[in-house]
């Protein structure tokens, strides 16, 4: 994130302030010591100059700290908050804070943020006016606003779940996959879709225990699609299951946070498998084990996570598309998509043996389907949809979803082919 200079501040109130600064400085001193032996390099800047911009979101520690993080991963960029200006706005984990910050004294691994400019995009002064609504009061109705996907003849991906698994704002999302079935590739699909169809929507790619190359290739998609307004928050492979995991968190707190003042906030997970795993090595043993050798108390975070995923009666609406790996060979994975089989309100299921004949996309057109998808459609359109289900029925399973990706490429649109089925 680019950095701009600027002039020193004028701080007001500062006795408050001071003393936290004092403790923050303390506890940077106590990271630095604990951190890996390598010393933190500080970010360029003029010599001259006293301090620095900084925005980011804000990570709150359980014992009150607050860090201003300006990627979601630990940075060397990074700032400390002081504690009466957490009391003082009401911050939260997830809020996006930015302001002047001193670069590091020495001995000390993050900067400190020296003031608060805005707050979630606001001023100081507007969002003290702001009366902030908790996530959890929010009263969570059934999706009822259809987040359309197509955008033309293809990708053809985007036509079949409009017809066979509609998604509205709000759904709980579940892409059942084995491996090299198209996954990756769907969920870019959708990030296109939702981009283009519904630019009120802002969508963020959560990305836990990924490739390098993959994470550098969804970035750049998700910020060519939303000209570098949508968000990713990954975390490879390599890294610790514990920095899995509270990526994961930080992105959700942030989504949270975005709902509270009315947005329509899209996630794309990938995956809620290894989540999981994240979770079953970072958290304490229980001392009980399942089948892989799986401790159940590590299945409460991530389904808090995916459970978060809810559209609201007012405003706002929090949607979670998550990836759930299926064949892999391994109990363990087999265990975590059985527990969260139930959990979701739409799946869409890949197979592979359609891969493997090289159709794609290889979207199960009979397992897949939503939960009240007659709230996403009008009355005309709903009962096309029905006709249609009934025709697949009468195929052959194996040849379903061929016959309809045939069917769909000889029409122009979903409302062409919808027409089709009346006339022939």
């Amino acid at each position: 994130m680019p950095l701009k200079k600027k002039a020193p501040p004028t701080i007001v109130d500062s006795a408050p302030e001071a003393a936290d600064e004092a403790v923050a400085q303390q506890k940077n001193h106590a990271e630095t010591k604990d951190s890996s032996s390598n010393p933190a390099p500080v970010r360029q800047q003029n010599p001259n100059a006293t301090d620095t911009v900084i925005s980011g979101v804000l990570d709150l520690s359980r014992d009150g700290h607050g860090v201003v993080r300006i990627g979601y991963g630990d940075d060397d960029g990074d700032a400390y908050i002081s504690n009466s200006y957490i009391r003082r706005f009401r911050l939260q984990s997830g809020d996006m804070v930015s302001g002047p910050a001193r670069k590091p004294k020495e001995g000390e691994r993050y900067w400190g943020l020296l003031q608060i400019d805005t707050i979630n995009g606001m001023s100081v002064k507007d969002w003290s006016k702001q009366d902030r609504v908790k996530f959890n009061k929010l009263t969570p109705v059934y999706p009822d606003s259809h987040i359309k996907l197509e955008i033309g003849e293809e990708p053809l991906s985007l036509r079949i779940i409009d017809l066979v698994a509609p998604i509205g704002k709000g759904q709980r999302s579940l892409i059942v996959s084995p491996p090299k079935a198209g996954k990756t590739n769907l969920l870019k699909d959708i990030a296109a879709g939702v981009a283009k169809n519904h630019p009120e929507i802002h969508v963020m790619a959560v990305l836990v225990g990924e490739r390098p190359e993959e994470v550098t290739d969804i970035r750049r998609h998700i910020d060519s699609l939303t000209d570098g307004k949508g968000e990713v928050a990954a975390s490879n492979f390599d890294e610790s299951a514990k920095d899995q995991c509270r990526v994961a968190e930080l992105a959700l707190e942030r989504a949270k946070r975005l709902v509270e003042t009315g947005r329509d906030v899209l996630i794309l997970l990938d995956s809620i498998t290894r989540l999981a795993r994240a979770y079953n090595l970072a958290m304490p043993t229980s001392g009980r084990t399942l089948s892989g050798g799986f401790d159940p108390a590590a299945l409460f975070p991530p389904k808090k996570f995916f459970g978060a995923a809810r559209n609201f009666e007012v405003q706002g609406s929090l949607t979670i598309i998550g990836t759930a790996l299926v064949d892999t060979g391994s109990r363990m994975d087999d265990l975590i998509y059985e527990e969260f089989k139930g959990t979701g309100n739409q799946e869409v299921h890949l197979l592979r043996r359609l891969a493997e004949r090289r159709i794609f996309p290889a979207i199960d057109v009979q397992k897949s389907g939503t939960r009240r998808d007659d709230l996403l459609m009008d009355g005309m359109k709903y009962q096309s949809v029905m006709t249609l289900q009934r025709m697949l029925d009468m195929i052959d399973k194996d040849d379903r979803t061929a016959t309809l990706i045939e069917q769909l490429r000889r029409t122009k649109n979903n409302k062409e082919f919808l027409a089709t089925l009346k006339t022939g």
